[in-house]
């Protein structure tokens, strides 16, 4: 079996709401954002996921994805692992990108990196790591993580630079499966928030 990697997003916090870029900080999740990963949980103990009985876990240790991972029923199961934080934003922590364009015009983290913070080759460090570790064996694998980072991972898994990430959108609560076609790296599922849509 070749192995697929699960992406989860964490749940809606009050900074990803208004858009502040959240590296770091450790946001908890609303209200709203518990309920996400509640009904992402039971998404993935239906059919055809079935309880993923056989994935290895992992989340990032802020408490924004750990939380996230434990109300979808997976918190027992999963290791912590630093390697999915969140891109370190350095400078930009807590301001959105309207506050960052007015002291950079035009600047953009998947071209720029983030003063103080992470540069691109940084991260793609840290997301090959988990690339490597998803490849490493005959079992699928599940990760709790951030917006930024997935996308960036997202974007190494089919061999591209994590510039890519800028063109994939990924919404909170969000599950996407990054798998095969034809034995090439592939796509299988992108930013499926079906399970919050049953629930509106």
């Amino acid at each position: 079996m070749a192995p697929r990697i699960l992406l989860a997003r964490h749940g809606q916090t009050e900074w990803s709401l208004s858009g502040k870029h959240t590296g770091r900080t450790d946001i908890p999740l609303l209200d709203e954002g518990r309920h996400g990963a509640k009904v992402l949980g039971e998404r993935l103990h239906r059919a055809p996921w079935n309880g993923l009985p056989d994935v290895e876990v992992r989340t990032s240790p802020l408490v924004r994805a750990a939380e996230t991972c434990a109300i979808a029923g997976f918190g027992d199961r999963a290791q912590e692992w630093d390697a999915l934080m969140e891109w370190d934003y350095g400078a930009y922590e807590g301001l959105t990108p309207a506050e960052i364009h007015a002291q950079k015009p035009g600047w953009m983290i998947w071209r720029d990196g983030a003063p103080d913070g992470e540069t691109l080759a940084d991260v793609t460090a840290r997301v090959d790591q988990v690339v490597e570790w998803a490849r490493s064996a005959d079992r699928d694998v599940l990760v709790f993580a951030h917006g930024h980072v997935l996308r960036s991972l997202g974007a190494r898994w089919l061999g591209l630079g994590i510039g890519f990430g800028a063109h994939i959108r990924l919404d909170p609560t969000s599950l996407s499966v990054l798998g095969w076609a034809y034995g090439e790296p592939a796509m299988e599922r992108w930013n499926d928030t079906g399970h919050l849509d049953a629930q509106s």
